[in-house]
């Protein structure tokens, strides 16, 4: 299939690579800035160019892998008639692109991407179309980048973009924290590198609430208290630490663990 890909972010070259990995074609890389945009142009044997006025009118679907924040400026410029034009974007509306085309859609990587990786993560894609004709192709489109393709409307889209905030970036957030703790303390964070990889390889196995240990579930608030001495000096650890402690509390509460 014949493609043109309008960003050069992180999505932009990862979804980029993965098509050409499948077998896609990309004609057009399209971007604002001259030498990231050639760069990934060359990188996916396409031709580079920067005024999405100008765009190839022979792709067969048009991808806009830039911020959420961009799209809707970006799409006021692509004006086809009957071509597939689609974002994303896990948490804009598929209307966002109404003026586009006849034909627009989503199509969302559900992954966490960065344009360094060498080795290309399992994406499972969520799409959605304007009408039949857009779902059936960018159904087929989507089965030969990935094993994992689901049809999901804006909520259902929006719902899962939620929940991947909490799993992927929440998590992150905790992990940076604690690499700045074991940074000013002397300690090694790559020794938790095996606690983390097993925390997350039970999830295949076990259900997250069945899994849960820590001072909280067990109620060991001789434990939380010495930890919240030793926050002392870190206040935004600290705050964060008390926050946890009270969510699991309640969430135990709740649940009649």
């Amino acid at each position: 299939m014949d493609l043109a890909i309008i960003g050069t972010g992180n999505t932009a070259t990862v979804l980029g690579k993965l098509f050409k990995e499948k077998g896609h074609r990309i004609i057009e890389v399209n971007g604002r800035s001259a030498s990231d945009t050639n760069f990934l142009a060359k990188e996916l044997g396409a031709k580079p160019s920067y005024d999405l006025k100008q765009l190839t009118p022979h792709a067969e679907i048009y991808v806009i892998a830039v911020s959420d924040m961009a799209i809707d400026h970006i799409s006021m410029d692509i004006h086809f008639e009957d071509k597939i034009v689609v974002h994303t974007a896990g948490s804009m509306s598929i209307q966002v692109l109404h003026h586009t085309s006849c034909n627009f859609g989503v199509l969302y990587p559900l992954q966490s991407m960065r344009k360094e990786i060498e080795d290309i993560p399992d994406i499972p894609f969520l799409i959605d179309g304007n009408n039949d004709y857009t779902k059936n192709a960018l159904k087929s489109f989507a089965k030969t980048l990935s094993s994992n393709v689901q049809p999901a409307n804006d909520l259902q889209r929006k719902k899962i973009h939620l929940a991947a905030v909490f799993v992927a970036n929440f998590p992150n957030f905790l992990y940076a924290l604690t690499e700045n703790y074991c940074y000013k303390e002397k300690i090694s964070f790559d020794i938790l590198l095996p606690l983390i990889h097993e925390t997350t390889n039970r999830l295949y196995t076990y259900p997250a609430s069945t899994t849960q240990t820590g001072p909280a579930i067990r109620e060991d608030f001789s434990t939380i208290e010495n930890h919240l001495d030793m926050l002392q000096q870190y206040p935004l650890m600290k705050t964060t630490y008390l926050a946890f402690i009270q969510s699991i509390l309640t969430w135990k509460l709740d649940e009649n663990l």
